[in-house]
């Protein structure tokens, strides 16, 4: 089976991948449509070195006009598309992994798709070429590994329609990988985005030189294809991007040479991005691509989608940015929900950039992207991150509870059963955790609104939601853990009885600690001052600028647990400016409050 140029179209000056290599299948390849090719050929690259025991490979799935070529392999190469998370000492270390990209099954940079020659001719496929899906993709490119000596990949990482490829690899081959790296993805595109890709797919096929998909001897349909990619281009921004990038210049169109309107700046931009593509792609591949996209369906319900992820046994790390509408934050939500609702290992994070979908390709919208995939696969070789171990409070140790020397970690330890399964709801960047991780407990799962901490806490090894625990815990199904945390951070909720009673619903025991605003000397500031009492720590905070939404006091906790049905099993109150632990009248003289609850019927 042959392809019209070898590595992509040259005719105009596109240099193919300098460094890509074939490999051909030795089997027929049936098709989940029911067609079949009687053989594959697939270009492919890689960059480090398989190690002796072939665990560190990696593989790169890229997304619809992606190929081979992901990154530079030295410095007279040239660029590739994901140039900023692959090579030496980068995200994916080419110094640390064996990093392997193939074009997929249907593309046109060297892979069999619609322009390759059919078996029984001398004719290209054209668009009588089979309806490809995912999951034949990563049919190929399961058996591409094989062929490489691996049998297991330390992980699987793309985004867009390559991250549609990791989430079937998760499905399709649950023995044969370590973990996903899912980018912008979700459990099926939009009617929205399918829409345009409809429009797209008509621009191509009601162009004037489709000739039915025969086109390979004449002229191609480019003004087709440049009109489907102006359009699909339109959805992989944002608003705020493209009112950043061309409000201040609307009337100020690029000087370009074009067959389209250059009224606007937009336009000019348009039409750029047209006219460039259709001397890199076929048509006929577009037309393959978008459909297998438009087509792969995990469902649209918790219940289908937790049946479609059920084969699934790996390490999962979810990344979606808060301006992508065409596989919006929430629709990925969708799957780390199902993937917690089976207590599998998932970490996720919304990461906020304006560039919109593209934003998985850009630097600065990958700052902590990049450095989660890093500690996800470093977690695959066993570097699980720094642990810190806690020191119990000594009598006339001054410190400040909150922010140096978190005395209550202490605390929380002597309240905690031992090896228990343990949720942190508002893990913060995880150091709590990876304390309980050292000593034996296990599963652990960590809740934070802050993206940042996240990133600290998934770099720590561990399990971490982006979330707010006032509305990220009803995937969590009743009694998960033994142990539900809430460690300073009672202060900050919005919907304290909801929490409370989610504690005690999604764990047999919670352990809860919280400033006492009650304690002596905040009273006697307030009615010496007259003003919001302001000390060290949490009480480090201007009225009119504090993060703490309640002031709980000690006694306030203990009535309102009477009123909602949850009883205390125990508690410890301590004084952390003195270092001791407080028994008289605790509501005056400590300062924090660690505190152990269930439900009062359990």
């Amino acid at each position: 089976m042959k392809q019209l140029n070898p590595l992509g179209p040259i005719e105009r000056g596109l240099r193919p991948p300098q460094h890509a290599q074939l490999w051909e299948a030795d089997a027929p390849l049936t098709l989940e449509s029911g067609g079949s090719l009687p053989s594959v050929v697939v270009a492919y690259e890689t960059w480090g070195e398989l190690n002796e025991d072939a665990s560190n490979g990696v593989l790169v799935c890229h997304a619809l006009s992606g190929d081979s070529h992901a990154a530079q392999h030295d410095d007279e190469d040239d660029a590739g598309w994901w140039d900023l998370l692959i090579g030496p000492g980068k995200a994916i270390d080419t110094h640390r992994y064996f990093v392997i990209c193939s074009n997929v099954l249907g593309g046109c940079r060297g892979t069999t798709g619609p322009n390759f020659t059919r078996p029984e001719g001398d004719q290209p496929y054209g668009a009588d070429f089979p309806v490809v899906t995912v999951g034949d993709m990563v049919e190929v490119q399961q058996r591409l590994v094989y062929s490489l000596g691996i049998e297991k990949l330390a992980a699987v990482v793309g985004g867009s329609l390559g991250g549609l490829q990791a989430l079937t690899w998760a499905i399709d081959q649950p023995n044969r990988l370590g973990a996903a790296i899912v980018l912008a993805a979700s459990p099926r595109l939009s009617s929205q985005g399918i829409a345009f890709d409809v429009v797209g797919r008509n621009a191509i096929r009601h162009d004037a030189h489709f000739q039915g998909g025969q086109y390979y001897n004449d002229e191609a349909p480019e003004a087709g294809l440049a009109l489907a990619r102006m359009l699909a281009h339109i959805t992989y921004l944002s608003d705020e991007s493209m009112r950043a990038k061309f409000d201040p210049t609307r009337l100020q169109p690029r000087a370009i040479e074009t067959g389209f309107e250059s009224v606007f700046s937009v336009g000019t931009y348009l039409a750029h991005q047209g006219d460039r593509f259709v001397e890199r792609f076929d048509a006929n591949s577009y037309v393959t691509l978008t459909t297998a996209m438009d087509l792969f369906d995990l469902g649209d319900t918790p219940e289908a989608i937790a049946k479609s992820l059920a084969p699934a046994q790996c390490r999962w790390l979810f990344l979606s940015f808060s301006s992508d509408w065409l596989y919006p934050a929430a629709a990925s939500q969708r799957l780390v929900d199902a993937l917690v609702a089976q207590g599998r290992s998932v970490s996720s994070c919304v990461i906020e950039s304006p560039a919109g979908h593209d934003s998985f390709l850009l630097e600065d919208s990958m700052v902590l992207g990049t450095r989660m995939i890093s500690s996800v696969l470093a977690a695959q070789s066993g570097d699980t991150g720094p642990i810190r171990v806690p020191e119990e409070p000594r009598p006339g140790q001054p410190t400040n509870i909150f922010f140096t020397n978190r005395l209550d970690y202490g605390l929380i330890l002597r309240l905690m059963p031992e090896c228990a399964s343990i949720v942190d709801l508002g893990c913060g960047n995880g150091e709590l955790l990876s304390i309980l991780r050292d000593r034996n407990h296990s599963p652990l799962l960590g809740i934070e609104r802050d993206a940042r901490e996240v990133a600290q806490s998934v770099g720590r090894g561990l399990d971490t939601i982006h979330a707010d625990v006032d509305q990220g815990l009803a995937a969590i199904p009743d009694h998960s853990f033994d142990v539900a945390l809430l460690s300073q951070t009672l202060q900050s909720v919005v919907d304290v009885v909801g929490v409370l009673q989610e504690i005690v619903r999604i764990a047999d025991r919670g352990i809860v600690s919280f400033p006492n605003f009650a304690h002596a000397p905040l009273r006697e500031m307030f009615v010496r001052e007259g003003r919001l009492p302001k000390e060290e720590g949490l009480y480090a905070y201007d009225w009119y600028d504090t993060p703490n939404r309640r002031f709980p006091s000690i006694l306030d906790f203990q009535e309102l647990c009477g009123k909602i049905g949850i009883q205390i099993d125990d508690a410890i109150y301590l004084d952390s400016s003195k270092g001791i632990e407080v028994s008289d009248d605790p509501n005056l003289n400590a300062d924090v409050a660690v505190v152990a609850i269930r439900r009062a019927d359990r």
